[in-house]
This record gives C-alpha cells, sequence and structure tokens, in this order.
C-alpha cells in the first residue's frame, strides 16, 4: 500500500507538472521520456546509469542478457540513423537501447513473474526510471522557475557572502589559475554527479537479488527527495549565481546584457541597500540552496558505508563539487551552507521514516528544518547587517551548519546497531 500510494502521488505531481510546462510552451518530464524511446536521447549516460539501477534485482545471467540487448538495440537504431542520414544534432546517439531494456523489464514483470518476483522486479525498474524522470523533472522545473520568476534576488545574497568573504570570487580566481586541465576536471565532476550517486548505490544495493528484497534506506531515495523538493525553494528565493549577474555569462534572449556589472571573478561586489533585480525568462533560478552541494553531501554521507575507495571517492567528488560549484561562479557561498543543511535534514528524515520516528528523529528534522528556514530569512532580511559585521555572521553561519552536522553525526550514531558480545558459558561443575 505504501508503495502504491507514494506511485499515485507521483504520477499526480508529473502529470501537473506536465500540464504546467505546457501552460508555458514548454515539454514536460512525461513528454521528454517518451520521446527518447525513439529519437536520440538528452540523457544518454543516465539511461544506462539507470538501467544499472534496474540490474541490482537480475540475476548475473540476467544482467549480461540485458546489457547485450542494451548495446545491441543501440548499434540497430545508430546503423538505421545513419542510413537515414538522420544526423544526431540533439542529444546522445545511444541511451535508447537502456530504455528499451527497462521497459522490457517492467512487459516482464507484469506478464511473466508473479507475487514477490513480480514486485521485486518492478521495484527496480521503478528505481531506474526514477533516477531519469527525476532528472527530467529537475530540468523542467529550472524552465518554469526562469519564466514564472521574472526578478531575482542576487543582490541579496551577494551582500550577505561577504560575512563569507565572498568565497566565490576567491574559487573563481583559483580555477582560472589552474587553466583548462584543472578546469575540465572539475566540470566533468560536476556534470557527472549522478553518475557517481549510481555507483555508491549499486554498492549499497549489491545484495539486492541475492536476498530478494531492498535495505530500508539508500541513497536513491534521498537523491530523489533533494531532486523532487529543492525547486521548490527557488520559487520562493529565486537566484541566477554570480557569473549570471556579476560576469559575463548572463545575456537575454534579445541580446541584452542583464547582470548588474561584469564584477566576478576579480572584483567583488560592494557593500549596499540589497533589491531585486529583472532578468531573462530563460537562466534557471537555481541557487538557493546549491542542490549539486546538498546532492554531493548525500553522496558523501552514504560512501562512508563502504569500503576506504569508495569512501576516498566520495570525499574527492564532495571537494570537487563544492570547487566547482564556487569555481564556475554558479553559486554564492551562502548557497553551500543552506545546500548542507537541506541534504542533511531531508536525509534524517527520510531515516527517520525508515526506521520508525521517535524523539531523537523528530529533534534532529525539525532543528535543521529550523535552522534553514533561519538561514533564508537572514539572507533576505539581514543581508547589510551581515555585510557590515562579518567577524560576527561568518561563525553564525558556520556554527549554524556546524549544529546541523553534530547533530546528525551524534544521532545517527546513536541509530546505529551496537554490537553486543556473547555471554561466556558459565564452568560447569566437576563430576564427583
Amino acid at each position: 500500500m505504501l508503495w502504491a500510494t507514494a506511485g499515485v502521488a507521483l504520477l499526480g505531481f508529473l502529470v501537473a507538472l506536465e500540464f504546467t510546462a505546457r501552460r508555458y510552451g514548454l515539454s514536460g518530464p512525461m513528454a521528454g521520456q517518451a520521446r527518447e524511446v525513439i529519437f536520440a536521447p538528452k540523457s544518454g549516460f543516465l539511461l544506462y546509469a539507470g538501467m544499472g539501477l534496474m540490474m541490482v534485482v537480475l540475476t548475473w545471467r540476467e544482467r549480461f542478457i540485458a546489457a547485450g540487448a542494451a548495446i545491441g538495440i543501440d548499434i540497430v537504431i545508430f546503423v538505421m540513423r545513419w542510413v537515414a542520414d538522420a544526423k544526431v544534432t540533439e542529444g546522445h546517439p545511444f541511451g535508447n537501447g537502456a530504455l528499451w531494456v527497462m521497459l522490457g523489464c517492467a512487459v516482464i514483470a507484469v506478464t511473466r513473474r508473479t507475487g514477490r518476483e513480480r514486485a521485486l522486479l518492478l521495484k527496480g525498474v521503478g528505481l531506474g526510471l526514477l533516477l531519469v524522470a527525476g532528472r527530467k523533472t529537475g530540468d523542467t522545473w529550472l524552465l518554469i522557475t526562469a519564466k514564472t520568476r521574472p526578478a531575482v534576488l542576487d543582490p541579496y545574497l551577494a551582500t550577505a557572502d561577504h560575512a563569507l568573504g565572498n568565497p566565490s570570487w576567491l574559487a573563481g580566481r583559483i580555477v582560472e589559475a589552474m587553466g583548462p586541465v584543472g578546469a575540465h576536471i572539475l566540470d566533468y565532476v560536476y556534470i557527472q554527479l549522478p553518475v557517481a550517486a549510481v555507483i555508491v548505490s549499486i554498492y549499497q544495493l549489491r545484495k539486492v537479488a541475492a536476498e530478494r528484497r531492498f535495505p530500508r534506506h539508500h541513497l536513491v531515495r534521498t537523491f530523489l527527495a533533494i531532486g523532487l523538493l529543492g525547486p521548490a525553494i527557488y520559487m520562493v528565493f529565486p537566484v541566477v549565481g554570480p557569473i549570471f549577474a556579476y560576469g559575463g555569462g548572463a545575456f537575454g534572449t534579445g541580446g541584452e546584457h542583464w547582470a548588474l556589472a561584469n564584477l566576478w571573478p576579480h572584483t567583488p561586489p560592494p557593500i549596499s541597500v540589497p533589491h531585486a533585480m529583472p532578468f531573462d525568462e530563460v537562466t534557471p533560478r537555481n541557487c538557493m540552496p546549491s542542490l549539486h552541494t546538498a546532492w554531493a553531501t548525500s553522496i558523501f554521507i552514504h560512501s562512508r558505508q563502504g569500503p576506504r575507495i569508495l569512501r576516498y571517492a566520495g570525499t574527492f567528488w564532495l571537494v570537487a563539487t563544492l570547487g566547482a560549484t564556487l569555481g564556475f561562479g554558479y553559486h554564492y557561498g551562502v548557497d553551500l551552507v543552506a545546500g548542507v543543511v537541506f541534504a542533511l535534514t531531508i536525509e534524517a528524515a527520510l531515516r527517520s521514516l525508515a526506521r520508525g520516528w521517535d524523539r531523537s528523529g523528530t529533534q534532529l528534522v525539525a532543528h535543521g528544518a529550523a535552522v534553514f528556514a533561519a538561514l533564508l530569512v537572514a539572507y533576505r532580511y539581514l543581508p547589510v547587517d551581515m555585510a557590515r559585521h562579518p567577524w560576527l555572521f561568518g561563525p553564525l553561519l558556520l556554527l549554524a551548519m556546524g549544529s546541523v552536522i553534530h547533530g546528525y553525526v551524534r544521532t545517527t550514531r546513536l541509530w546505529e546497531p551496537k554490537a553486543v558480545p556473547a555471554l561466556r558459558p558459565e564452568p560447569r561443575p566437576e563430576m564427583v
């Protein structure tokens, strides 16, 4: 019943988002996903990553068959496009095969499986499709924010960011000094964040095929929840980022330069009373909070359960993602603080839901939500005070974030099962 209710709610949300997108002349997530059955997919790598997640419920023989079928279908479609001289101008030349295999497994689950086996295979297919649908839902959300929020609040965050020493301006100069090689590495890490999530998720779900059940909580749940809930905050606090509001990356469709000034990354903006500024209808308002930071934080948390190489990879992905979000001018420093708090609050709520709500879980989620709300209020109504008193508000921001981190670590350690030492048998009395 829980899975059915969640499925119906998600379907209703996607349908509503589809109609909203159509209202603004955009393609919704469901239409975009259906289009990729035949046409060149925009999410080629992600489709194969979704198929990889689905295959955790299959046996090794079935995995080889599924992978071979996906590759074979992609080769056939590629040859057909080449014969028909249909050049792929948008999207990837591969990925259709992975989508076909996932849909085929759904058909097999309904027609050839029964009972628990059917439910397990459908959950696997749903997991793979949800990963792709979550990406497309996020893309649609971003387009809607650009259409529905004509004014952005970047001056507020740029002013509040003085409390942290304008880290985006500093990171931008560092990335500029690194040259093209370092920039390409950071860009690849930034773009391929879902692939890192899939790697960690496959490790977490590696025993599903043998145990014939999913664990109560895993990374995909957190990843999807962050992607679905985060864009709602964009509607409340629309921000485009320093590279657009204060740099050379913001141009409207008519060629007009919408940036307040060309300051990023060499000259921090002066402290002044902030105001909302108009912006184009193309650039997404996707800064507050930084969802890339939230996703990278969740990957870091879940990688702690893995072997050493996975823990190192999770740490690298978090550090590189933070460097990319700041160094490319996509986010302000205060966005990252809010993103960490947002991720830990979502993670705590999902873990509490999986293990059963208790007082410690409720307090942790309430504390994270309160800190996140306080950050938004401070960024909106106290930016000038934060900029003029950085030695007060800078440490306060870090302490607020640190309190959520400390609360999460302390509480989740209490939730971990404790190893109980085995009782040593009492010596038997000697026989007389």
